[in-house]
């Protein structure tokens, strides 16, 4: 699971928990202007295939962290259950996607969509 903070004009995502070590990430800094949507999706998760993983983890059903390439994209993923996941796409990043599990997904899409509309 991630906490996500928006300050300066950017959108920060800490990964919580031992999430860091499977996703080989503690945190994300992108830049509101970088963000080109953001949605809900629960069955995002469904499925074992999430692509090739470098470097990450994938134990299907269980989690999904960590940097995949899928379909020419490189996505991030932190996913423990995908009906509590947040899909953002990207432009201008190192990351084409983010697929991040949050404690409230109605609540952070409308932080997200508001800071990017008002950026």
């Amino acid at each position: 699971m991630v906490e996500l903070e928006i300050e300066e004009g950017k959108l920060k995502i800490h990964v919580k928990g031992a999430d860091k070590l499977w996703a080989f990430r503690s945190t994300l800094e992108i830049p509101l202007a970088h963000i080109a949507g953001v949605r809900t999706d629960p069955t995002i998760a469904v499925g074992w295939w999430k692509g090739f993983r470098f470097p990450g983890t994938n134990l299907p059903g269980v989690i999904a962290a960590g940097t995949f390439y899928y379909h020419g994209k490189t996505i991030f993923w932190d996913v423990h259950h995908g009906e509590n996941a947040i899909i953002l796409d990207l432009h201008d990043e190192r990351y084409d996607e983010l697929i991040v599990e949050v404690a409230d997904t109605d609540a952070a899409v409308g932080m997200i969509r508001n800071a990017v509309l008002k950026k």
